[in-house]
């Protein structure tokens, strides 16, 4: 009776009935740290949480529009619309709409990390304008006059409170820490 077990594990942890045992293994490539005051966040309902964790998992330039998100998750558009606009009540997301030009409307999203305590404007840079050449790659613009001067605050408020209008261009994110630029509009 004084001879020891070897196929028992040598730190094996005690399973908890009455709750959630973790087994924990550190993460080296494809992670994405995320706060517990989303995840854990009283007011935002589940799809909120799970749809900022996966907005926050993407890399910069990601496409987060309503109709994208519908077609990779199965909650459908208003599920969807519905989760973002409480991102953006909650400050871990802004929508901003801008007027082109031709008289089209964009949207640019920024993805915060921590909730924003100052949700009146969003802390955004303009940045240079990106043309499409034939081969589908992207080109900066070559000159400073072709870039798209900072919305104003007017424009900032008047986002689409549904968030996908009929007639809107496809919406680019720029996904990250507060203060990153959204990506400017391709020429109409």
């Amino acid at each position: 009776m004084g001879t020891q077990n070897l196929s028992a594990p040598a730190c094996a942890q005690p399973l908890n009935p009455r709750g959630i045992t973790h087994i924990n293994s550190k993460h080296t490539t494809r992670f994405t740290v995320v706060g517990n005051h989303l995840t854990q966040h009283r007011r935002l309902s589940l799809t909120a949480i799970g749809l900022a964790c996966h907005i926050q998992s993407l890399p910069s330039g990601a496409r987060v529009d309503i109709k994208t998100l519908a077609a990779r998750f199965p909650e459908g558009e208003t599920r969807v619309a519905a989760a973002l606009r409480e991102l953006e009540t909650h400050g871990y997301l802004a929508r901003i709409r801008e007027r082109l030009p031709s008289g089209r409307f964009v949207t640019y999203t920024v993805s915060y990390n921590q909730p924003r305590a100052d949700q009146s404007v969003p802390p955004v840079q303009p940045v240079q304008p990106v043309h499409r050449v034939q081969s589908g790659a992207q080109v900066p613009a070559a000159h400073p006059a072709d870039q798209a001067p900072p919305p104003s605050p007017q424009q900032s408020a008047s986002r689409d409170p549904a968030g996908d209008a009929a007639g809107d261009e496809p919406r680019a994110a720029t996904v990250g820490e507060p203060g990153t630029s959204p990506p400017s509009a391709p020429p109409a």
